[in-house]
């Protein structure tokens, strides 16, 4: 018999908010995070803006030097969902220090490119002013994907299963999809899982910039529009989301709050272009079906979905239309974009979303997609423009539509006993 996940703990690190609550009191008030770039110099550049995160101070500045900025945000958020959920799991042999088995205590911490930033300052450092004696001797450690997952590994004493899922921007979903999964099915008690990234850096941001991939807005409030027939691109954000998943009767027995259950996973691939959605969304609609069919619910159940939502002229398109293959062409099935605040935080999206989905449900509210001023005659679904909305939510859905054709899919569901 399957075992039953839920989610115990959530942590961010955002450009709407540095924790959950701070996150959370941003996009209920339609308040995003993004202006023009202040980390590098952008003249010249073709896109102006992204959703940095401000004010983050990882706090301990001799690990700081040893870990990319995006294990930093990984290991903040990590951090607090597990203080939230309430673990223990001590490095001592004292079992007072422990209502988690290490052994069975995993981790899924995952990132769709790794540490770009510290690759590009060792290229500038060994490269530019040629000595190639200059590289630091924890490059290769700061810059690996799966350094997430070791660095909070180590951090939390989890010696469960620790994994990296990179899988450009379906990276997050994928990695508490694969979580839920493996608990499920009886490996694991309790996995921390969610994803992260931070590619503000020079040469990453002009990669997107010349593929045409992002906003070349220079207005904050018309960056960043999914839906909007203005839309013309994505705005880079940065930022690490965390969630705790734990077995039904473990988190009983330890008396864990409960956020909510997952209950439905789907992954497919379009198997059609390294960067292009498939135009038709047969991927995307048949990851979502694979969700449903996982949860054992009808379209007509799911009260809210939190859509990739990009703002590119292609995702929004062509993420309806998938929508539309599952649920119909005259669904009124409520779907914003989030990213409409945070900007898009590539593989770290996923993460960040589930946590805002595990929050919606909690506290019965529909987050807003700001900045949808101009409707797209071609895009008419209720995508919850500009002011959320409460609402009695029973299963929220959330997408990610990656590069390279890699979509997923996550249903949660407010939990009942």
């Amino acid at each position: 018999m399957a075992n039953r996940v839920v989610i115990t703990g959530i942590g961010v690190v955002s450009p709407v908010g540095n924790n959950v609550a701070d996150m959370w009191d941003s996009i209920k008030a339609g308040r995003h995070g993004i202006g023009v770039v202040t980390r590098f110099d952008i003249e010249g550049s073709k896109a102006k803006m992204a959703a940095e995160v401000k004010d983050y101070d990882f706090g301990d500045k001799r690990a700081a030097k040893r870990l990319d900025r995006s294990n930093q945000m990984a290991m903040t958020a990590a951090r607090e969902a597990y203080h939230d959920a309430g673990l223990v799991c001590g490095k001592e042999d004292d079992p007072a220090d422990y209502n988690v088995d290490p052994n069975r205590f995993g981790v899924y911490g995952s990132t769709g490119i790794g540490g770009v930033t510290t690759f590009e300052g060792e290229v500038t450092k060994c490269v530019t002013k040629g000595n190639l004696n200059r590289g630091s001797a924890m490059l290769v450690p700061m810059m690996m994907p799966n350094a997430v997952a070791g660095n909070i590994s180590m951090d939390l004493n989890a010696k469960g299963p620790s994994f990296c899922v990179s899988s450009a921007c379906a990276t997050g979903t994928h990695a508490i999809g694969e979580a839920f999964r493996n608990i499920k099915f009886g490996y694991s008690d309790v996995i921390m899982a969610g994803s992260t990234e931070s590619v503000l850096s020079p040469v990453a941001y002009s990669g997107f910039a010349n593929m045409t991939a992002m906003s070349s807005s220079e207005d904050p409030d018309r960056a960043s529009i999914p839906f909007d027939k203005d839309r013309n691109g994505f705005v880079l954000g940065e930022g690490a989301g965390f969630v705790v998943l734990e077995e039904l009767e473990h988190a009983k027995n330890r008396g864990a709050k409960i956020y909510g259950e997952v209950v439905g996973y789907g992954a497919s691939s379009d198997a059609y272009h390294i960067t292009m959605p498939e135009p038709e969304g047969e991927g995307a609609a048949r990851c979502m079906s694979l969700a449903l069919e996982e949860a054992g619910i009808e379209p007509d159940k799911i009260s809210y979905i939190n859509a990739h939502g990009t703002s590119t002229p292609y995702n929004d398109k062509f993420e309806t239309a998938a929508v539309k293959k599952v649920f119909g062409d005259d669904t009124k099935v409520p779907m914003s974009s989030t990213k409409s605040m945070t900007g898009h935080l590539l593989g770290g999206a996923g993460g960040l979303e589930a946590v805002i989905c595990a929050k919606a449900i909690e506290e019965g509210f529909i987050p807003p997609t700001v900045g949808l001023q101009n409707p797209d005659p071609e895009l008419d679904l209720d995508y919850v423009p500009n002011v959320g909305r409460d609402a009695d939510l029973e299963y929220v859905m959330s997408n990610s539509l990656g590069f390279g054709g890699h979509n997923g899919s996550l249903i949660i569901r407010k939990y009942e006993d």
